[in-house]
């Protein structure tokens, strides 16, 4: 990969910004927008230090410079948050200042969404919003440029670095004291509602006067927090040591492997960390192969299994799944080395679409997997269809849920093609019961099914042929609802299934026995 060379060095500047953290709902809409039309690199993907089970990617200059980097939190699928006082609400990018035409254009080109031109504070600022509709900024401003990746992109118009970020804040002047007292940045112009504070590289913190502003929500397409730097993890220790002085400044310092980081809200709430330059991204990864490894939290249980569950995203101009808008929320898992195989996964009570892909992989590490979410909620818990109680199943919602799940498959082999001798469906507990189901009322749905400790929910079972479908049902030995699954076992059987019924010394929940006896019948399929 070749890059831009910067016009000047600032290793030895540490006041500024390091940072921003914000929070994405789509994956791959966020990596085509950072990388293919901001033209910045992905230099660090790994699994969150808070959840390791949510993907946190970094974008930046070529090098992964502090005052250069931006980083989401991957809420794959989830709910909006809102903008509001307590949180940062813009990010602003550094351009060369003959450079706002070429943007505009490009951004046209592309069709992301700009509010067109203004003037802040002298700059010419060009507003565009990001797949998640957070406002990114591109300011002309003559600031020393960072390495760019080689791209698309002329060099002269490369993104240069973070200009800055805008905070929203009740209580502007204590936030302004605040920032100014701890964090090396000094008193800037003011301008309108806006103080600014000007770090010694010149990148800035825009404070905005929020009084009688809604409060932030906390959601995707919003800031999480804006990091600042430190020059070490000495200078990081020194300031927590300062603000424990304040008893209203709750702090905490984490070691993020990359950097040392302090965090602490500021007086109008917003989530300031205080981040160190060093060790730096180079620490697992060489210079030339930044980005390319998926790195977990050395904390994580069972790292591989959290990897299989975490979203998957091609970069510009690879191949890619282009997901298509079918009848149930899906994701898909796709191994280095796919053998043909798809396994279509429906969770349990409780689970959603990622919960049985450890397993699935444990028993199958060469196909490819389909989770699918249901649509059915009780109290606020995803289920596959509704009950009435224990054992009391809606009979209604089961058979127009096992058409739905039957339509569903019928738009996988539409819109994916997987090979039809090598997809199989597992589901397990209520998953497994809304499949069991499906198999009576549509024979021919799938020809491969894994139950995992199922129940006959079916109240009056059709006629049905399934000569030719081949069925594992794995039940727990304790499990209080193994009598229920024998019987649906002994259904499938009656209706010329080919039934496997295999009972593990385990309860209802899963257990380690699972993946190899799943593994052992796929094998002689």
């Amino acid at each position: 990969m070749g890059v831009c060379l910067p016009s000047e060095q600032d290793n030895d500047m540490t006041s500024g910004i390091h940072h921003v953290t914000l929070i994405t709902g789509d994956v791959q809409a966020n990596v085509d927008f950072y990388v293919g039309f901001l033209g910045l690199r992905l230099v660090k993907r790994t699994g969150g230090y808070e959840d390791a089970r949510q993907l946190h990617l970094f974008y930046g200059d070529y090098a992964a410079s502090p005052g250069s980097l931006i980083t989401f939190l991957v809420w794959q699928g989830g709910s909006t948050g809102q903008a509001g006082a307590g949180q940062v609400s813009e990010l602003a990018l550094a351009i060369a200042p003959e450079s706002i035409g070429y943007w505009l254009e490009r951004a046209l080109t592309h069709q992301v969404r700009n509010e067109g031109t203004a003037q802040e504070f002298g700059e010419t600022v060009l507003r565009l919003r990001d797949p998640d509709g957070v406002v990114i900024k591109l300011v002309s401003a003559n600031l020393p440029a960072l390495a760019m990746p080689e791209s698309s992109i002329p060099p002269e118009h490369a993104i240069r670095r973070i200009r800055g970020v805008t905070l929203l804040s009740e209580v502007q002047e204590e936030t302004t004291a605040f920032l100014t007292r701890y964090f090396g940045f000094r008193p800037g112009p003011v301008e309108g509602p806006i103080h600014r504070l000007v770090s010694d590289i010149g990148d800035v913190l825009d404070i905005r006067d929020a009084a009688g502003f809604w409060p932030g929500a906390p959601g995707t397409g919003t800031a999480d927090h804006v990091a600042l730097r430190a020059s070490d993890e000495a200078e990081v220790k020194t300031v927590e040591t300062e603000l424990r002085k304040l008893n209203s400044s709750i702090t905490n310092i984490h070691d993020r492997h990359y950097f040392t980081s302090l965090y602490v809200r500021e007086p109008g709430n917003v989530l300031i960390e205080m981040a160190s330059d060093g060790p730096g991204f180079t620490l697992d990864e060489t210079l030339e192969k930044l980005g390319n490894t998926l790195f977990m939290p050395p904390d994580t249980p069972d790292p591989e299994a959290v990897k299989v569950m975490l979203p998957q995203f091609d970069l510009p101009n690879e191949e890619r799944v282009v997901y298509r808008d079918l009848i149930y929320h899906h994701r898909f898992f796709t191994p280095e080395n796919p053998d043909g195989t798809t396994i279509a996964l429906l969770h349990g009570t409780g689970g959603n679409e990622t919960d049985l892909m450890p397993l699935a992989h444990r028993a199958a590490p060469n196909a490819t997997l389909l989770g699918l979410r249901g649509r059915s909620t009780e109290s606020g818990t995803q289920r596959w269809f509704r009950s009435f109680g224990p054992s009391i199943f809606d009979q209604k919602d089961i058979r127009f849920e096992s058409g739905a799940l039957n339509a569903f498959f019928d738009e996988v082999r539409s819109a994916y093609h997987p090979d039809p001798e090598k997809l199989v469906t597992l589901g397990y507990s209520n998953g497994a019961n809304l499949l069991g189901a499906a198999l009576l009322l549509h024979p021919g749905i799938v020809n491969r099914a894994v139950l995992l400790r199922p129940v006959m929910v079916l109240d009056e079972v059709p006629e049905a042929d399934l000569s030719g479908t081949r069925i594992l049902v794995i039940l727990g030995e304790t499990d209080a609802f193994r009598t229920a699954g024998e019987k649906l076992a002994d259904t499938l059987k009656s209706r010329s299934a080919d039934v496997t019924a295999r009972v593990l010394a385990e309860g209802h929940a899963l257990g380690d026995k699972d993946a190899p006896a799943i593994s052992e019948w796929l094998a002689g399929l």
